[in-house]
């Protein structure tokens, strides 16, 4: 009997985890899945309630797909609105995934529901867009149409976000052409709120939220100290309580350019500074982590020093006399390969020959002898001597 009620327990206890499962399993999905665009920037997404379900509170997660499934939300609402932009993906479809949950923790779900989401219009080209903060913190802002043949482009712009108090109607400014580019003047604070954007043309619309930029930052090189040079910055008059970090590329000589970061709140920094060199700096400035992006680009060329030519002959030297003494030896090798008859004669064995004239005899002696050196005869003028006799007298002269 015991084992008899133990088996019956176990069975009853496997059929109800059975029908348990069974019963998680079937949840059904959300149906007809929905969207309507409130703005160029904010999307609502709806459904219906799954049928069949008893429970009157339904959970719902929802996922875009290139977040899955590390950023889905949990509600028991049956809508959401998100912000999608353009330049987020590079194209104008989002494709969000849509379940049913019977708790937020709970692993028990029904299959997730797709619904893709497209732009009212296609994606518009725009290159090289720049919002440089004003003195009045508004942003001047510049770009290149990606097709000139879609120009005018109209701009819209307001407060990035979804809420109620956000959601309204657009503001919109007159685009102007000059150096180029388009521009347009934006009336909205670029240091306190984050700004979204939309150019759009008869044909093609492009979103996306404005990176706003500064001008270049002030930079002054100091004195030399030594064998270091002194650098300093003007700092921004926005985000007086950022910490900024300021890049520095220099070239120096003929080296390859350099960069370097230095977080600085006013004092100077010091490099190493070679005398002998042509410096030519340039710096940007971008703020940390803590605060909101701002960002300027590299500034006009700043230079100090000269090359100094020692350096340059120098180099000549290193590079020209290897050359030349290369040269030399080589023809002097090739010369005394041609005259080494004259160079370094042969000279005959004097025991050599000595030998051999005594083994030829006299043969050999007088054929050495006939080429031994003859000379040449002198021609002689023959004289005739009278004698003369005793009796003969000379007379004198008185």
């Amino acid at each position: 009997m015991t084992f008899t009620a133990e088996f019956f327990t176990f069975l009853t206890f496997t059929a109800v985890i059975m029908v348990h499962h069974c019963k998680a399993a079937a949840l059904p999905p959300p149906t007809e899945l929905s969207y309507e665009w409130v703005d160029a920037f904010t999307v609502n997404v709806t459904w219906k309630k799954p049928s069949g379900l008893q429970h009157e509170k339904v959970w719902y997660k929802y996922c875009l797909a290139l977040d899955l499934p590390q950023s889905c939300v949990c509600v028991n609402s049956r809508n959401f609105s998100a912000t999608l932009l353009t330049q987020e993906t590079g194209s104008g479809n989002w494709t969000y995934f849509v379940w049913t949950v019977e708790d937020c923790n709970s692993p028990n779900e029904s299959t997730k529901v797709p619904k893709i989401i497209r732009t009212p219009k296609p994606r518009a080209e725009v290159k090289d867009i720049k919002c440089i903060i004003t003195g009045t913190r508004e942003m001047n802002c510049s770009w290149i149409p990606g097709n000139p043949a879609n120009t005018p482009l109209k701009l819209s712009y307001r407060i990035c976000g979804c809420t109620t108090e956000l959601i309204k109607p657009l503001r919109e400014c007159d685009p102007y052409v000059g150096a180029g580019r388009h521009w347009c003047y934006l009336t909205a604070d670029g240091v306190k709120n984050d700004t979204c954007v939309s150019f759009e043309t008869d044909t093609g619309m492009s979103t996306l939220q404005i990176a706003p930029m500064i001008d270049p930052p002030v930079f002054i090189i100091g004195e030399e100290e030594g064998d270091t040079l002194k650098l300093s910055w003007v700092h921004p008059k926005i985000g007086v309580n950022c910490i900024w970090i300021y890049t520095v590329c220099y070239k120096k000589c003929s080296h390859s350019e350099e960069c370097h970061d230095y977080t600085t709140q006013g004092e100077p920094v010091f490099i190493p500074y070679d005398k002998s060199c042509r410096y030519e700096f340039s710096s940007s400035v971008k703020t940390d982590r803590y605060c909101k992006t701002v960002f300027s680009e590299r500034g006009k060329v700043v230079s100090i020093g000269t090359n100094e030519p020692a350096d340059e002959t120098l180099t000549v030297i290193s590079i020209v006399l290897p050359v030349i003494l290369s040269v030399c030896i080589f023809l002097s090798c090739y010369c005394f390969r041609r005259h080494s008859a004259i160079i370094c004669p042969v000279i005959p064995d004097p025991s050599a020959i000595f030998k051999e004239m005594m083994m030829n005899g006299n043969k050999e002696l007088k054929t050495t002898v006939g080429s031994l050196y003859t000379p040449v005869p002198e021609p002689i003028e023959s004289c005739k001597v009278d004698l003369v006799t005793d009796n003969l007298v000379v007379p004198l002269n008185s």
